[in-house]
């Protein structure tokens, strides 16, 4: 992993990550590693946002 992107990772706390999944979970049928790779997609997002959607993506590839 890039250590710029591990940096900002490191940001970002296991319970707002796993917050995170479950809220995704909710708003994507279930499919949190699908909502948060749609929602990457969105234009707009702010850099804690980006951070913390990619955030979950690993956490839930890595499972």
């Amino acid at each position: 992993m890039n250590p710029l992107r591990w940096f900002s990772f490191s940001q970002i706390s296991e319970a707002e990550i796993r917050a995170e999944i479950w809220r995704l979970g909710g708003r994507h049928q279930g499919e949190p590693l699908t909502g948060a790779l749609e929602e990457l997609k969105a234009p707009g997002l702010t850099r804690q946002r980006t951070d913390l959607l990619r955030a979950v993506v690993e956490q839930l590839r890595a499972a």
